[in-house]
């Protein structure tokens, strides 16, 4: 699969977990999901805001804890943390790649890694897709 289609299946995979046309989300080059809440700003410069502020892991701290969330209906998890509208999305194929097929389970490998991806998502701040459904306020 070349890097665009996996950017495309990236965002489809978040449209598949976020699953909300009145929600407003901004996904970042590793996987990390950021829901804006506020309506009033440019979504894409808030998404960076919260996820510079809130995104970068500090072991020893709120900001090094992680939950693992397994999806129904599609491959891979989700790994939340301690701000409740960031989320990083990893696949089976990132942790088959990283580490083994023996790790595919492990919730503890799944959410160090997605606290990783996090962190590095936290200091690129390279956004890949910006979902704007402030016109589907009203549904």
């Amino acid at each position: 699969m070349n890097k665009q289609n996996e950017l495309n299946s990236l965002v489809d995979t978040w449209r598949f977990i976020v699953d909300d046309e009145r929600k407003n989300w901004v996904v970042f080059e590793l996987g990390t999901c950021v829901i804006v809440k506020d309506l009033e700003e440019d979504l894409d410069i808030k998404a960076k805001e919260l996820l510079k502020a809130w995104g970068p892991v500090v072991p020893g701290t709120t900001a090094g804890d992680f939950n693992v969330l397994e999806l129904e209906g599609h491959p891979g998890w989700v790994v939340i943390c301690h701000h409740p509208d960031i989320a990083s999305y990893v696949s089976p194929k990132e942790i088959i790649e990283e580490f083994s097929k023996v790790h595919l389970g492990n919730h503890l490998t799944i959410g160090l890694f997605g606290r990783k991806k996090r962190h590095e998502d936290a200091m690129s701040l390279k956004i890949i897709h910006v979902e704007d459904n402030r016109n589907n306020l009203e549904l």
